[in-house]
């Protein structure tokens, strides 16, 4: 959300933080007949030749020993695509690796404007505003389906959501659903799960036409952000203001899991999960850093600190890095995850206020909305020069790169696996 409260008392954050079976060898030789009791006898001596492969101590043990494990895929949500690599879950977010869906969808940039009630869409190849499109009141996210076949602009206070569609660029009639302040998809494509965050719900819809299956009442408040784990049985969501996190089991929609983050005025945002699987990271604006959790386990987290005002997440088309907006000082702080810690950090030239985003399909722009500014960013990956810097409406926020590499979306500005 873009309200921002008194800064909080501190506590002290910390800022460290840090199957197979055993393969045996088969009993080789055969079972001896009357006749190969000598001969038994001479290999048990060490000198006799049965005709066929002898088992000595040294090769049982070399036999025995123990292959090294195996990393297993994760048995997924039934009806999620399977898993690629279990070793980076974003292995199809490549350079290239469009859909066949979207591959003939032209590249934009679109910018929700919050307080213009507009989508500004920017051609990246140009850097330049080419249309202006009139949208629901207060929009918050431009979010790409499941699907892949439509981008939805969350009008937040104008309780509609409206379809724009990629190949086009025209907008579609609005559909009415109460207060979606941002919205995802479960990995199977099932239901599409609406953060309501002033009504404290989570709201499972269809994903086609938003009608509601099911609605989970929340007791902590602003439920804005969210990632689904690897095998998308579960995913966990951020509660803006009350500074808490929630586990939800995907299947069953229902919140299984709730803790109070250890920070005083904490007011996590952005959450995104590591390429392994095994690590949630959540911004946090208040904090000034993102907290790091293990999703099983569902433990208190520990506090990495990136820059004032932490907002958004984005990795790296190589999944290597993580870029981290800092928005209350104008920075974008780079997490490398083989390294575990922040390798670089790069200060937009006359301050800004970097905001939620995404990456270009190449890798090489990370493309933020400037949430203060009324303008957006483009900046360069490997150096982090920044190369423009657009004029948009008022109030930018969770603007989509569109289209990305992936095989389907889990909603927000464009999360794709």
């Amino acid at each position: 959300m873009h309200r921002t409260p008194p800064r909080a008392r501190r506590l002290s954050p910390r800022s460290a933080y840090r199957l197979n079976s055993p393969r045996y060898g088969r009993r080789s030789g055969r079972l001896a007949t009357a006749a190969a009791a000598f001969s038994l006898a001479a290999v048990l001596a060490g000198c006799g030749d049965s005709g066929g492969p002898v088992r000595t101590e040294a090769t049982a043990t070399k036999a025995a020993r123990p292959a090294a494990p195996v990393r297993s895929v994760p048995a997924g949500l039934p009806g999620m695509p399977p898993v690629q690599d279990p070793k980076d879950i974003y292995a199809a977010d490549r350079p290239g690796m469009l859909s066949p869906v979207v591959r003939g969808f032209p590249s934009r940039v679109y910018v929700p404007n919050t307080n213009s009630d507009t989508v500004s869409v920017i051609d990246p190849a140009t850097y330049e505003v080419i249309e202006t499109i009139p949208v629901g009141r207060q929009p918050q996210h431009v979010v790409p389906s499941w699907d892949l076949k439509t981008l939805w602009v969350n009008n937040n206070r104008g309780h509609t959501l409206t379809p724009i569609d990629p190949a086009t660029g025209k907008a579609g009639e609005p559909v009415d659903v109460h207060d979606p302040y941002n919205l995802y998809f479960t990995p199977d494509g099932k239901y599409a799960v609406v953060m309501a965050s002033l009504d404290r719900e989570l709201v499972f819809r269809d994903p086609h036409t938003m009608k509601v299956v099911k609605t989970e009442p929340v007791t902590c408040a602003g439920v804005n952000h969210a990632d689904f784990s690897a095998d998308g049985r579960y995913f966990i969501v951020s509660c803006e203001f009350s500074g808490e996190l929630l586990k939800v089991d995907t299947a069953k929609m229902k919140v299984v899991g709730q803790q109070t983050l250890p920070f005083e005025g904490a007011m996590p945002q952005d959450v995104k999960i590591s390429p392994d699987g095994g690590t949630f990271y959540i911004a946090d604006m208040m904090a000034d850093g993102m907290w790091v959790l293990d999703g099983k386990k569902f433990s208190t987290p520990k506090l990495l600190p990136t820059g004032k005002g932490t907002h958004g997440l984005y990795v790296s088309r190589n999944s290597r890095e993580m870029y981290i907006s800092n928005r209350g000082e104008g920075s974008i702080s780079v997490f490398d995850f083989k390294q575990d810690k922040l390798t670089k950090k790069w200060h937009l030239p006359g301050g800004g206020s970097p905001d939620m985003g995404g990456v270009s399909s190449d890798g090489k722009v990370l493309w933020l909305s400037g949430r203060y500014n009324a303008e957006v960013y483009a900046i360069d990956t490997t150096s982090g020069k920044e190369l423009a810097r657009i004029p948009v409406g008022g109030g930018p926020h969770g603007l989509a790169v569109y289209p990305q590499p992936g095989r389907y979306s889990l909603g927000h500005t464009g999360v794709f696996r």
